[in-house]
């Protein structure tokens, strides 16, 4: 027991704003529209191609969403800005990433029944970091009178899982009493809602976990760390180029290659047995079957790729119980997905059930964490 290592506490923070997907499509189609008038002449001529329109029911078939969370709604449903209206902060004012990430934190100190000064390390983890340093994990650290050390992460969708992983070896090393991991995934700057088959996958939130010794947790739900499995091969089908090169390039720092981009059928046609082969495989390796697994708590990007590598892991669809899916309310949240996911379905858990919290996604990467309740 000495050296075993537990989540002891999880939590979830959601932003006030919602943006269904009738909202989204209504700013979308009259931003279309918008562009097909201005550039009608060049679209006659084949010099530009037409924007085509879009609709709820092709997003939710496509990807099962319905609605993601907003941090700032402002801006996001105008057809003449398409973007978020996020006021500059001063240096000394608390940023909105770490205002974030702490609003998810206070949950997971409850939950886990810890107090700061309890916590050694401090990782923030997510597909994005509102800037390089200071770290945004020193700041939310400092804000938290946390003593020790912080530092950010950056894997994309993997970034979460990535990051237990090392708050794992941490704890299992004897170098930090507890660690606090947090996603707070805050996507919709990134986002190119000028494009009718990406402006809907994205949504904002903050996840955070708490990672201790099994001899130190007095939580009322804890999950023992049956192992953790990481797993990259490089891939371009999903991509940003936002960065600060494109001040000595000469290139436009916003233009749409800058943004979110992807070629989505490459993507799930790739990741999806990657996927179910590195699960399994996991799984095996720490003597379990895909059989003595009760919940699974997948990556959130696409409501098509959890069924199939549902299917491929058990011989059938999983049931929303065994699998469950949070993509209909909070959409793609890159990291953060299989996170929500635990956070809103453990606690039913009985002692002895085993889980898997795995992601997948640009990189390509994959991470994992076989779990049992204790």
């Amino acid at each position: 027991m000495q050296n075993n290592v537990v989540i002891s506490g999880a939590g979830l923070w959601n932003p006030e704003n919602s943006i269904s997907n009738e909202e989204l499509v209504t700013s979308y189609n009259a931003y279309a529209a918008l562009y097909n008038k201005q550039y009608a002449a060049e679209i006659d001529a084949g010099e530009r191609v037409e924007k085509p329109f879009s609709s709820a029911e092709f997003i939710e078939k496509a990807s099962g969403i319905k609605s993601r969370y907003a941090f700032v709604k402002e801006g996001i449903l105008d057809p003449e800005r398409m973007r978020p209206v996020l006021e500059e902060r001063e240096d000394d004012a608390l940023s909105h990433q770490a205002e974030m990430a702490i609003n998810a934190a206070k949950i997971a100190l409850q939950e886990a029944n810890k107090t700061p000064d309890q916590i050694d390390a401090v990782i923030v983890s997510c597909a994005y970091t509102q800037r390089s340093y200071p770290a945004i994990a020193i700041e939310v650290q400092h804000a938290l009178g946390i003593e020790g050390f912080g530092f950010d992460m950056l894997v994309a969708c993997s970034a979460a899982t990535f990051a237990l992983h090392r708050a794992y070896e941490m704890v299992a090393a004897g170098t930090a009493r507890a660690v606090l991991v947090i996603n707070p995934e805050l996507t919709s700057p990134q986002v190119n809602y000028m494009d009718r088959d990406s402006h809907f996958i994205f949504g904002d939130v903050a996840t955070a976990t708490i990672l201790e010794q099994e001899s130190s947790c007095n939580s009322e739900h804890a999950y023992r760390i049956l192992g953790v499995k990481a797993q990259t091969s490089y891939s371009n089908n999903i991509r940003s180029n936002f960065g600060y090169l494109s001040r000595v390039t000469d290139t436009d720092p916003y233009s749409a290659d800058k943004l979110f981009h992807q070629n989505g059928r490459k993507v799930f046609k790739e990741v999806c047995p990657m996927a179910a082969q590195h699960i399994t495989d996991h799984v095996a390796a720490t003597g379990n079957t895909n059989s003595d697994i009760r919940r699974w708590w997948l990556h959130q990007a696409n409501i098509n790729m959890n069924t199939l590598i549902g299917k491929k892991l058990l011989g059938r669809e999983p049931s929303a119980d065994e699998a469950p899916i949070v993509l209909d309310e909070y959409a793609n949240t890159a990291s953060a997905g299989s996170l929500i996911a635990f956070n809103k379905s453990h606690k039913d858990l009985a002692k002895g059930d085993k889980g898997v919290i795995c992601s997948f996604g640009a990189g390509y990467s994959i991470g994992s964490l076989v779990i049992e309740k204790i």
